[in-house]
């Protein structure tokens, strides 16, 4: 079975380490995005993403597997500049990315959420009005709630690295509502009562991994996704992470093109 090193860059420490070994495979992950990837109660780094990028590289062969906790934003100057070979943190396929990256085939279909404490009064989008929303720095959510700012009549913009701060700020009511990716917000509130996700924003998202412009990894990656989807493993982890089997017809199922950019 393929060693996983996990290394949090921002603290320089060491979590699992294995031997330093030729064939690793690095990458990068913005820890704390559940249930993608984030650190359950032993310290362990686990999560969707965690458990696909792992079989992945033991598919392609390599001995080690190290994840370096990035913020969401970094992740791309990082698989820019090598240092890092692959990115993962429900990183959606856009074609303004796909000029300066290289995308493996989609695996998760979404849509952005608005959520919002029960008792605020708030419904929708709508009622937002002089509200201040939060949103994780550099996301989808963040580009939707930018170019809808005047539309909404907001007060602010607050910008988080990642889901635990944002909803830490919600719950205190430093900020009125949050804007992130619903899988994530609904993993997150399912046990906590006086929050909720009150709109679904469809925008259309398809998650996967994100490589350097043109990488070879990245066409190989492609391949054993192809594999890991006919052979069932991907719906499989589905089941294990949201309770239920995928829809038949989506990109967790459905094997599809490697993304291409439109011009």
């Amino acid at each position: 079975m393929i060693r996983t090193k996990i290394l949090a860059a921002t603290t320089a420490l060491l979590l699992v380490a294995g031997p330093a070994l030729a064939e690793t495979l690095t990458a990068g992950a913005n820890i704390g995005n559940v249930p993608w990837e984030f650190q359950d109660e032993n310290s362990e780094i686990v999560g969707f993403e965690v458990e696909l990028l792992r079989e992945v590289a033991e598919r392609l062969g390599y001995d080690e597997l190290d994840i370096q906790n990035v913020p969401f934003n970094g992740l791309f100057s990082a698989v820019q500049s090598g240092r890092i070979d692959v990115a993962i943190s429900s990183i959606t396929i856009t074609d303004e990315r796909l000029q300066s990256v290289s995308f493996a085939q989609p695996y998760y279909d979404s849509d952005q959420s608005l959520s919002t404490r029960a008792d605020s009064g708030i419904t929708g989008t709508a009622d937002l009005d002089g509200k201040t929303v939060g949103v994780d720095t550099g996301s989808t959510g963040d580009m939707y709630s930018t170019e809808r700012e005047a539309d909404w009549g907001l007060a602010g913009i607050s910008r988080y690295e990642g889901l635990n701060p944002a909803m830490l700020d919600l719950a205190a009511g430093r900020i009125d509502a949050y804007v992130s990716d619903i899988p994530a917000v609904a993993y997150y509130l399912k046990d906590k009562p006086d929050m909720t996700v009150v709109e679904r924003l469809a925008t259309g998202e398809q998650y996967s991994m994100m490589f350097a412009k043109d990488s070879e990894i990245a066409t190989k990656a492609n391949d054993v996704l192809t594999t890991l989807k006919n052979e069932g493993f991907i719906a499989e982890l589905h089941e294990k992470w949201f309770g239920t089997e995928p829809e038949a017809t989506t990109s967790t199922v459905e094997v599809r093109d490697m993304p291409k950019p439109k011009s």
